[in-house]
């Protein structure tokens, strides 16, 4: 088993471990923020909206396309869900048609492409080893974009959140800071469409943040949590992935591990945390007193 310090002395492991680093930071701030808001449907809308975004960009420039074509996506895709939940049109329907009409029409664009079968898969669960410095720069300046609209606007969508009544009788426009944050989502969802893949940053999105929520209710951990777990989970990923390709000689895709890993670690989590609180409510009918001992006293 190749040793650490050979795996990211290679230039393709390091420039993937600062794609994972970047992604999974970002992802786990505005998965957070999107969690709060319950919009777990919505970004995984998105998610298949831009597919053929990105399916139209690798048509026309190969991976150089794939950034501008997502992004145009995105902002078409995010504007019209944003729209249709403002204008009461039917937020889970509207979503659920979009879904699966854009994933539909990027499998359709595709499928005209000789390499359908490899390029299917590239883009849907991305090429995370042989990203480039390129993918580097988009995936900071993307995820940066994603991350100052968050914090700028953290106050507010917290406000939101919790009482979204209040909110709006403050003067706050619902509408504003919804498109806002479904921009960021946007944003990030196009910052890892090369390198984790179109369906797998589904995953980097919202795991981390349920993650939090299982470890604790107060915001000040959730993050934190949220954040440090979707680092490490993806560097072990990423690591794992190497071994599997590399030294077991399997064909498998470095992203998919990841997120598998990402959800062992939410699923053996959420285990921990059921018994942590059945353990607790046993403690507390144990140290009830008795309806006997209740009439004595």
């Amino acid at each position: 088993m190749t040793d650490l310090v050979t795996i990211f002395g290679a230039s393709f492991m390091q420039r993937a471990l600062f794609a994972v680093i970047l992604i999974a930071t970002v992802a786990a701030v505005v998965g957070v923020a999107l969690n709060l808001r319950e919009l777990e449907f919505l970004s995984d809308g998105i998610v298949h909206a831009v597919f053929p975004g990105v399916v139209i960009g690798f048509l026309a420039a190969s991976y150089d396309g794939i950034y501008l074509g997502a992004i145009i996506a995105a902002l078409i895709a995010t504007v019209l869900l944003t729209l249709a939940a403002h204008r009461g049109v039917g937020e889970d329907a509207t979503t659920a048609v979009l879904l699966s009409g854009s994933f539909a029409l990027g499998v359709v664009l595709i499928s005209r492409s000789t390499s359908y079968a490899t390029g299917l898969e590239h883009l849907l669960f991305g090429q995370l080893l042989t990203i480039r410095t390129a993918d580097l720069v988009a995936i900071a300046v993307l995820g940066g974009a994603a991350l100052a609209t968050v914090l700028l606007t953290w106050k507010q969508q917290l406000f939101i959140s919790f009482d979204p009544a209040g909110a709006q009788a403050a003067g706050l426009s619902l509408l504003a800071y919804k498109l806002a944050l479904n921009l960021a989502i946007a944003a990030v969802v196009v910052a890892a469409s090369r390198a984790v893949g179109n369906l797998l940053v589904l995953a980097m999105l919202i795991v981390p943040a349920a993650i939090g929520r299982l470890v604790s209710r107060r915001l000040h951990v959730i993050v934190p949590v949220a954040i440090v777990s979707s680092v490490l989970v993806s560097v072990a990923g990423l690591i794992c992935g190497y071994w599997l390709s590399v030294d077991a000689r399997l064909t498998i895709s470095p992203s998919a591990v990841l997120v598998l890993m990402m959800v062992a670690v939410y699923l053996i989590v959420a285990a921990i945390s059921t018994t942590s609180t059945r353990v607790k409510l046993v403690k507390q009918r144990s140290q009830r007193p008795s309806r006997a001992e209740a009439v004595a006293t």
